[in-house]
């Protein structure tokens, strides 16, 4: 089988070799893909594998081989499933692979928010500590999480591997979920509202689907809830955020700092609103990234496809199918 990856270079920009994968098919590997180049670079793919690049529903009406698509990721709004599964196409996603480096990344951006590491940093070797009449020097005080509450919109794998951490410094712990299933056995758990956790928490990471019915959930109205002290993280989907009004609430002193791995348009634009907004940290969609998840994730896509040339696909998000 003809087997096309559209934008393979993030998941092995050199350090993750292709070599499992290429002994399903005849493999053909794109570093990155143009919109106007995808139905061209696909036209006699039976397997395509896509990261970002977008498979809408005319892409996949104008590509009459194909027949699987592997997404590179856990997330797969990129691709228009219900075109897909009108085509009787399995899409398939790698669900598990990255909770720990995305968790890790998490709690990374709130210890920078709380101690603001690297400011101190540059502002010793500037020579401001060696100025300073005091012993001890700082530009703010650093933030204890012990006996705050941390709000987790989303316990998937990664919000409940959050939670454990959260709960390891000493953090309440509560949530918000669809479904409230397997509660959290941590002191002082409890299910919450999204309004109710935005005005309750300390801390607000999200770790939820980006859904035609959640985005920009995150809205004016509801930071206008948050205390003045509170922080925001956000490692799971830029479009849950309205961007414009997080930048307003980081500049009127509604929010006190942000965390931010996830833009609504990525790379960002030069116009974004949250560029140069105060107390904000902006990481390029790197928690994913660490060799050990992209690792993983090679060898469940390999998986998936290996399924779905078996007759039998795993891993399927647009309906249960079996391959022809």
């Amino acid at each position: 089988m003809k087997i096309v990856v559209l934008d393979g270079y993030t998941l092995n920009p050199g350090d993750n070799p292709w070599d499992a994968l290429a002994r399903c098919g005849e493999l053909t590997i794109h570093d990155r893909t143009p919109p106007d180049q995808v139905v061209a670079r696909a036209a006699e793919a039976e397997i395509v594998l896509t990261n970002k690049t977008v498979l809408s529903a005319e892409t996949i009406a104008a590509l009459p081989r194909l027949r699987f698509i592997a997404v590179l990721a856990t997330g797969y709004n990129v691709v228009d499933v219900a075109a897909a599964r009108a085509r009787g196409i399995p899409v398939s996603n790698v669900p598990e692979y990255g909770e720990s480096s995305v968790a890790q990344h998490t709690i990374a951006l709130l210890l920078e928010l709380c101690h603001r590491v690297g400011d101190h940093s540059r502002a010793v070797a500037a020579g401001e500590w060696t100025r300073s009449p005091d012993f001890s020097f700082w530009l703010a005080s650093p933030i204890e999480l012990a006996g705050l509450t941390m709000g987790i919109v989303g316990l998937g794998r990664i919000g409940r591997r959050v939670a454990a951490i959260a709960d390891a410094l000493g953090m309440r712990v509560i949530a918000h979920s669809r479904s409230r299933r397997d509660p959290l056995r941590y002191p002082g758990f409890a299910w919450r509202t999204i309004p109710q956790l935005f005005a309750e928490a300390d801390v607000i990471s999200l770790h939820c689907p980006l859904t035609a019915d959640n985005a920009q959930f995150v809205d004016a109205g509801l930071l206008a809830r948050v205390q003045p002290s509170a922080l925001l993280l956000n490692t799971a989907r830029g479009g849950l955020i309205d961007e414009a009004a997080l930048a307003a609430a980081l500049a009127n002193g509604t929010l006190a700092g942000a965390g931010i791995d996830v833009l609504s348009r990525e790379p960002r634009a030069a116009d974004n609103p949250l560029s140069g907004a105060p107390n904000c940290i902006i990481t390029p969609h790197i928690a994913w990234a660490s060799l050990a998840a992209r690792r993983t994730l090679m060898a469940e896509t390999v998986r998936n496809v290996e399924a779905f040339l078996a007759g039998a696909p795993i891993n399927v998000v647009n309906g249960p199918m079996r391959s022809a």
